[in-house]
Order: structure tokens, then sequence, then C-alpha cells
């Protein structure tokens, strides 16, 4: 595993994120192909027996059972000065007024309600779950600040909006001389690079680091153009996200790793990695080889001309993942 700052901050992190919504009760929430808990502890393991030490969950994943599971795994198999830990807060996590969004009141019980479940006095990386139109840009940056500096939060994160909107929040934070983000998961892979326009030279001119998620767009990487999965089956916000035009990019990816005599998903990741912008992309894995395959694909080393078959059949798409 290969380590790197994250941003223009002095933490360190690997280069591949344990995207951890995979594992919740799969009767929690709205994501019914979860793994339960003893289908999630041996790969929460084996990514930190791997040097994986950077996980990502959020207060929504699976309606909380989410932080619950990795919270515990990590106590079991990780030392907690040695993991740096993420989570989210912004989407409704219970019916009625303040059951979500970025306001004082829900930051501060949220935060909370996290820590209990994650088993932790502290999360290294609190991230804003999208753009809440509906809270003064001012409101939320403070309420941030405040977590930050009465210590149950090290560093802030931002997840998928408009380049005009993080640039608001982040000159609000430094008018005000509150803490600013340092980092950026947005969605980006190989089959959506919409991000290029505004959101990742922005990032590369502030120091923010980016964290994409679903590096291997929902699995399409990594499979036939066809073939279907549980999980995409029932994932109708995925569905929402590719179009039949992006089959091309999965036809390159399938030729490349063939020639390389390895599988298609380290292809798309080590794609990902070799982008200037991207700190560490967020896999997600449900099967052992998902990791094995994440790993590898730090060493993989792809040249200019495999770079340009893959990025040459790219179209423009119409904004998704906000």
């Amino acid at each position: 595993m290969q380590y790197v700052k994250l941003g223009s901050t002095g933490l360190d992190v690997s280069r591949i994120c344990l995207g951890c919504m995979t594992y919740g009760l799969p009767d929690r929430g709205t994501h019914e192909w979860t793994l339960d808990e003893e289908a999630s502890r041996p790969l929460i393991r084996q990514a930190v027996e791997a040097g994986i030490t950077f996980f990502d969950t959020a207060n929504v994943y699976s309606d909380g059972t989410s932080e619950e599971i990795v919270g515990r795994a990590l106590r079991d198999f990780a030392r907690r000065d040695e993991i740096v830990l993420a989570t989210k807060v912004n989407n409704r996590m219970r019916p009625g007024p303040n059951g979500g969004g970025l306001s004082r009141k829900a930051i501060m019980t949220e935060l909370d309600r996290s820590l209990a479940r994650l088993g932790t006095d502290y999360v290294d990386l609190y991230q804003i779950h999208r753009f809440d139109p509906h809270t003064p840009v001012e409101e939320t940056m403070e309420a941030l600040h405040d977590v930050v500096k009465a210590g149950k939060v090290r560093y802030l994160g931002a997840s998928s909006m408009y380049a005009w909107q993080f640039s608001k929040m982040q000159y609000t934070a430094r008018l005000n001389g509150w803490t600013r983000f340092v980092s950026m998961q947005n969605h980006y892979n190989l089959l959506y690079r919409e991000e290029e326009r505004e959101m990742l030279p922005l990032c590369a001119d502030q120091g923010v680091g980016v964290l994409p998620w679903s590096p291997l767009a929902r699995g399409r990487l990594t499979r036939d153009w066809d073939t279907t999965t549980g999980r995409s089956a029932s994932d109708t916000f995925g569905s929402t996200l590719y179009r039949d035009g992006d089959r091309a990019i999965v036809e390159a990816v399938t030729r490349i790793a063939e020639a390389r005599g390895v599988p298609r998903a380290r292809v798309a990741l080590a794609w990902l990695l070799h982008q200037d912008t991207v700190t560490a992309p967020i896999v997600g894995a449900s099967e052992p080889h998902h990791l094995t395959d994440a790993v590898a694909a730090v060493e993989l080393e792809l040249d200019g001309k495999e770079r340009e078959e893959l990025e040459r059949p790219y179209a423009p798409h119409a904004v998704a993942g906000h």
C-alpha cells in the first residue's frame, strides 16, 4: 500500500479508501444488497491487513448500522490512532423537522449520534453529504468549525456539488476565520468525467484532496455491459448515472485488461490513480477479490497510449450525482 497526504494537510491516508456503504443490515435503510455484520467483518479485517487505513461511511448508510458495524470491526482489528475514519451528515435520518440537513441543530445532533454508533470520541474526517440549499452557508460553516474546535472532528470534507457552491462555502469559512474543507468526495470515473471541467481544477488550485465515489461506475467498468447483478437490479440511483453510449469505454477497459492479463477493475482504478488531482478512490468491497484488485491497482502503471485509448471514447454527460 502507498500513503499520501490528504490535500494540503499533514494527514497521511492510504491510496485506497474502503467505502463502507456495503456494510449494514439489509432490512434497514434503502440498500437491500448490503452485507450484515458477520459477512462484513472479514472484509474489513482484510482491508486493515492489506494496509488500508482510510475508511468512509455515513450516518444514513443502512439507517446507522453501517457506522455500528464499521466501528466495532475497527476497534477489534485496528489501532484507532492509525485509522482515518470518515463519516457524513446531511441526509434525512428520521421524519419530522430537523431530521436532516446542515443546520446547526442537525449537525450537532447527528455528529453525537454518529460518534456513539462508531464507538469513538472523534471523527477524523467529517463530511457534508451534498449541499443543503435550505440552510445559510454561514450557519453550516460555523457549526462545522465549532465541532472541530470542540475536539470531536479533526478535518472537514464536502461531497458532490457545483464548483460555485463549494467556492462559496470555502470563501465564507476563510472570511470568518473558520475551518475550511480539506477534501471533496465527488462522482468521478472513466464513465463520468464532468468533474474535470470545474471541480477538479478548483481542488487542484486550492490544495483540496479528491476522493472519488463510485470509481468503478457501480461495477459497470468491471463486467460486460449487459450483465446484471443483484445490486444493479435494485440500484435505482445508479441506473440514472450512466448511458448506453458508455459501452465503448467499458470495451476499451476490457481490451487493455485482457492484454495486460489483469482484471478490469485494476485497469479502471489505475486510470483514476494516475490523475494528479485524485488522492484516494473510495472502493466498495463485497468479495475478497474486490480488495485484492483495489490494492493491486496502486502498483499498476498505465502508459500514455493505454490512457489515451481509455479516454478517447468519452462524450459529455449531463451533470449527475449531486
